[in-house]
């Protein structure tokens, strides 16, 4: 199983893997099992932190939790694609901003638009679907972002993400896929299925949106997916789960 200690060593700080090893292909269609325990992980300190805590601050704790468990992986890609998608007019000098260590001020200023966001939808989470949409989101998230490795081409020659390309396959996108579909059906019934396509249309969305602009993807790219898919998901299910209440009737609840 070294695709899935790969997967977990680099989605989690999870110390499951040496400095000298590097996510690969096959550990790519792990990650939205991944997510599926970061989802557990939630659920858990959710149901501890309820306990003695208003929602609000639950909603932010959650948030550094996943911050502090994935080392803001995702989040970081997405701030570097603020800067670079926004800050320049040619892929190559997007490229070049997104090499840079340096924050700008649109890293700022979507970074704090996007954990507000995120806060305020995990305070919000109704109780019916409270469960499903903590274990499922991550999960789908995920989901999508390994089918944007599939769906588009890497933009540099080297980097990180190259490492997920060499000897991919459709096998590893087709597990991704039946992981995302099952953990959908199991948590959030036939709702789960709606927010499958919801993560589907928002990954393959904003990978196409920044392959255009970049001429391809990249590792921080693929991180900005991941971002956009949650909240998403989040919203999506909210709004789903107030309109169409008998809709998310899973068979555990």
């Amino acid at each position: 199983m070294t695709g899935l200690r790969l997967a977990f060593g680099f989605l989690t700080i999870l110390p499951v893997t040496s400095s000298a090893e590097a996510p690969t292909a096959s550990s790519r269609a792990w990650f939205p099992f991944v997510g599926l325990a970061l989802g557990a992980l939630l659920v858990g300190l959710d149901a501890l932190l309820r306990l003695g805590l208003p929602a609000i601050v639950v909603g932010a704790l959650l948030l550094a939790a996943m911050l502090i468990v994935t080392r803001a992986l995702h989040t970081e890609g997405f701030l570097d694609c603020c800067d670079g998608l926004f800050g320049a007019y040619t892929p190559e000098a997007r490229l070049k901003i997104l090499r840079d260590t340096h924050v700008g001020a649109f890293a700022v200023i979507g970074g704090a638009a996007l954990l507000t966001l995120k806060w305020g939808l995990l305070a919000s989470l109704p109780d019916d679907v409270r469960i499903g949409l903590l274990l499922v989101f991550p999960c789908l998230s995920r989901m999508g972002m390994l089918l944007t490795m599939s769906m588009f081409p890497y933009a540099r020659r080297s980097g990180l993400g190259t490492t997920l390309q060499e000897g991919a396959s459709r096998w590893q996108v087709m597990v991704g896929l039946a992981t995302g579909a099952v953990a959908g059906a199991l948590f959030l019934g036939p709702g789960g299925f709606i927010l499958f396509g919801i993560a589907i249309v928002a990954a393959f969305g904003t990978g196409r949106w920044i392959s255009g602009l970049l001429a391809g993807m990249t590792g921080d790219a693929y991180g900005a997916v991941n971002e956009v898919a949650e909240v998403a998901i989040l919203v999506s299910g909210i709004a789903l789960a107030s309109a169409l209440a008998g809709l998310f009737e899973a068979p555990f609840w």
